[in-house]
């Protein structure tokens, strides 16, 4: 008898998954050669961080055991007891509860993010845990308080999901991508030929921006557009300059 998972268990764990392989491979590649595409040198990354990698991953694990049981029990509750698998809409249906999805988590992530910056409690007891890594790297990207994991991606997700209609199937690819262009946001260097740099400019230059003192007031917005922080007037623009040292440096153009 043929072993079937069910498509809400793939939606669940794939994106983890998802998650450890993609950052796993920043770190497999993480050597001396990576270092011109650097957004912050090696010495920069120990002395700014002061937390270390070990306790990332704890974080990471305990936050994706809090997003698991929350994912389980949403599926638990909009699932039907016949047993029949939901059948899948057009391409171009999907394509569009992507887009809709894509919005939705952008918007619920800019205002709760925003507000954990300006809530001086929220952000000294919350969010502040995230912004212990000035220098971001990939498996980092997920490293926040458990509270801040369960408002701002577990909640965003599940809001997507049902927002947009998707289907569990679907589901298993949004979440997965939504994982990769997070992990990619953070992983702290400028690859050439990325290709979400080419569709999206919320990349690893734009969210390093808010990871440094003269951003944490700009730069909400992830993790795929910008629109919010231009609408709103807390969009910071930047250059990408040429560290003499190696590597680059994401330089805010300074606001009026």
């Amino acid at each position: 008898m043929a072993f079937m998972v069910s498509d809400e268990l793939l939606g669940t764990f794939v994106p983890i998954v998802v998650y450890w392989v993609y950052s796993g491979l920043y770190v497999v590649f993480d050597g001396k050669a990576m270092d011109k595409y650097r957004l912050h040198t090696r010495a920069e990354e120990d002395v700014k961080n002061i937390v270390s990698k070990v306790t990332v991953v704890k974080g990471v694990l305990i936050q994706q055991a809090f997003q698991i049981a929350v994912s389980l029990s949403l599926f638990a509750i909009i699932s039907d007891d016949s047993g029949t698998v939901k059948p899948q809409p057009c391409m171009l249906v999907m394509v569009m509860q992507f887009m809709v999805a894509m919005v939705v988590m952008d918007t619920w992530q800019y205002f709760i993010h925003r507000y954990m910056h300006l809530n001086k409690f929220l952000y000294k007891h919350v969010h502040s845990k995230h912004h212990t890594l000035v220098v971001p790297y990939a498996f980092g990207a997920l490293y926040n308080h458990p509270l801040e994991g369960l408002l701002l991606d577990t909640i965003g997700g599940a809001l997507s999901f049902l927002v947009s209609g998707m289907t569990p199937r679907t589901g298993i690819f949004f979440f997965s991508f939504a994982t990769i262009k997070t992990v990619d946001d953070h992983c702290g260097l400028w690859l050439p030929g990325n290709i979400l740099h080419v569709f999206f400019s919320n990349n690893s230059a734009y969210h390093d921006v808010h990871h440094q003192l003269y951003g944490s007031k700009y730069n909400f917005s992830q993790p795929f557009f910008v629109m919010w922080d231009k609408i709103l007037g807390t969009y910071m623009p930047y250059s990408l300059e040429t560290r003499k040292e190696g590597g680059f440096e994401a330089r805010p153009i300074k606001k009026d």
